[in-house]
């Protein structure tokens, strides 16, 4: 799999919030983040929903609650390692990105909305699904 670096090119207001968008989603896969409630409460919209690849559906709370006794959390186990990452934006404040990442020999497709409420200020990640890629699968 690529490794992905989260860097776009371009200068357009678009390839910006793309870029903070990606960065957002990368800290998020950092174990000081996923260990830190405060950390990660930076980068969750209040209104944040997942469907995880276990098919969990989770919300704001929930997240923030689990996330420090997740995988990844605490830099031992297997880690997230992001590929093919790319973003689009949608409307002025909203974010669209899809990526695949690999951790333990599983690897899962996955996207993920952010958006800036009203539109400016900082990207927060309202809504994440992952979706398992069977084994064979392209």
């Amino acid at each position: 799999m690529e490794e992905t670096t989260g860097e776009t090119t371009g200068a357009g207001p678009g390839d910006e919030a793309v870029a903070r968008a990606v960065a957002g989603e990368l800290r998020l896969m950092e174990p000081a983040v996923r260990a830190s409630r405060a950390a990660a409460a930076e980068l969750l919209d209040p209104e944040f929903v997942e469907v995880g690849a276990s098919g969990r559906r989770w919300t704001y709370a929930g997240m923030l609650d689990a996330l420090p006794r997740m995988a990844g959390a605490d830099g031992e186990g297997p880690r997230y390692r992001p590929s093919t990452m790319a973003g689009v934006l949608l409307a002025p404040g909203l974010v669209h990105l899809t990526y695949e990442t690999e951790a333990g020999g599983r690897r899962v497709r996955r996207s993920s909305l952010w958006r800036a409420e009203g539109g400016t200020g900082p990207l927060r990640l309202l809504y994440h699904q992952g979706t398992p890629v069977p084994d064979g699968a392209g």
